[in-house]
């Protein structure tokens, strides 16, 4: 479902401008380079809601924390084991996305309420996230696993649209509004449950690299 309301998200209130929105691009990996695994958080989260592109997740993190994910991890066992290290939490309140453009609003929880928030409720999510800089850009490549794994999937977010991007060479193909691609989705029906369907998805017709968003370049590591 697509909702016109976001596909100008600058007008929805010209004094805040883009500030409740989020602008990424994101793709699929296959191998990611080990001199990237630079400046690791290990992220738990969990899905209140997941409906039709909207969403209400809460999010635990703690950085500096390079675990090793595996298709037996379970997100519940890994956030024991690191609850002492947990140093951020918030919840997040998304809409739809269309052409790389989210309305997300945030808040900054107290760690041990979304602790328990994300231990109480909710679909959860397990993943290392990877903070690299290419190119002209930051890049986030979060690594899964529980569920989700062997899935790796980086993103490009900037304060405005993503345009005239350098795409690195280990970015398989474009899955920016490729829905099943999104957290929340994953949360509900995880990458391992049709991770065959996609391969042979991606065999027959090739990667995408989307044209509409300016010119790309790919950037060779």
């Amino acid at each position: 479902m697509s909702d016109d309301r976001f596909d100008e998200p600058a007008a929805a209130d010209p004094d805040r401008g883009y500030a409740d929105f989020e602008f990424e691009r994101r793709f699929f990996v296959r191998d990611l380079p080990a001199e990237l695994r630079d400046a690791p958080a290990l992220i738990v989260q969990s899905y209140f809601l997941a409906d039709d592109g909207y969403a209400l997740r809460v999010r635990v993190q703690a950085g500096d924390i390079d675990a090793d994910l595996t298709a037996d991890t379970d997100p519940a066992e890994i956030l024991r084991a690191h609850t002492a290290d947990i140093d951020f939490a918030a919840v997040t309140v998304k809409g739809p996305a269309v052409g790389g453009t989210r309305y997300e609003a945030e808040r900054e929880l107290d760690p041990r309420v979304g602790l328990e928030l994300v231990r109480r409720g909710g679909a959860p999510i397990v993943k290392i996230r990877y903070a690299v800089w290419l190119g002209a850009d930051g890049w986030s490549i979060d690594v899964f696993g529980g569920a989700n794994h062997p899935l790796v999937v980086a993103e490009c977010e900037r304060s405005g649209p993503v345009t005239s991007l350098q795409i690195p060479d280990f970015c398989v193909t474009e899955i920016t509004d490729n829905r099943r691609f999104s957290n929340e989705s994953l949360a509900m029906e995880p990458y391992s449950a049709w991770a065959p369907a996609f391969a042979a998805e991606l065999a027959s017709d090739g990667p995408v690299f989307r044209q509409d968003f300016g010119p790309n370049t790919h950037l060779r590591l």
